[in-house]
C-alpha cells in the first residue's frame, strides 16, 4: 500500500508539474485566450493516453504501473478540477454558450481520444 501511495504521489508531481509546462507552452504558442483551449487539450490529450496506457499495461503485463501512469502522472495532468473552474468562470461571466460548448468538447473530445488511445493501441498490439 505505501508503495502505491508513493508511486501515485511521485506521478501525481510529474503530471502537475508537465502540466503546468504545458499551459505556459500553450500560451506562448496561442497567445492569451478567453476560452480555456490549453486545459481542454491537456484533458484529451491525457485521455488518449490513458487508452493507450490500458491496453499496452495489459497486454505487456505492466498494470502494476497503474497508480503511478494512470492516477499520479495522467490523473495530475488531466485537469478536471480545473476544467470545473473554468467551466463557471464562462458561467459567472454570462458567457453561457463558450461554457456550454467547452462542457460539451472537453468531455466528447476526452471521450474520443481514449477511444482512439484504445483502437490505435489494440491495433498496434494485434
Amino acid at each position: 500500500m505505501l508503495t502505491s501511495l508513493i508511486m501515485v504521489a511521485l506521478g501525481g508531481a510529474l503530471g502537475a508539474s508537465l502540466r503546468f509546462l504545458w499551459g505556459v507552452a500553450f500560451l506562448r504558442l496561442t497567445g492569451p485566450s478567453e476560452f480555456p483551449l490549453a486545459i481542454m487539450a491537456a484533458n484529451v490529450l491525457g485521455s488518449f493516453l490513458m487508452g493507450v496506457f490500458v491496453v499496452v499495461a495489459a497486454q505487456k503485463g505492466l498494470t502494476h504501473l497503474g497508480p503511478f501512469v494512470m492516477t499520479g502522472l495522467l490523473g495530475g495532468f488531466t485537469t478536471f478540477s480545473a476544467f470545473s473552474l473554468e467551466t463557471m468562470t464562462l458561467v459567472e461571466r454570462g458567457d453561457l454558450g463558450a461554457a456550454g460548448l467547452y462542457v460539451a468538447l472537453s468531455v466528447g473530445l476526452s471521450i474520443g481520444g481514449l477511444m482512439l488511445g484504445l483502437w490505435l493501441a489494440r491495433g498496434a498490439m494485434a
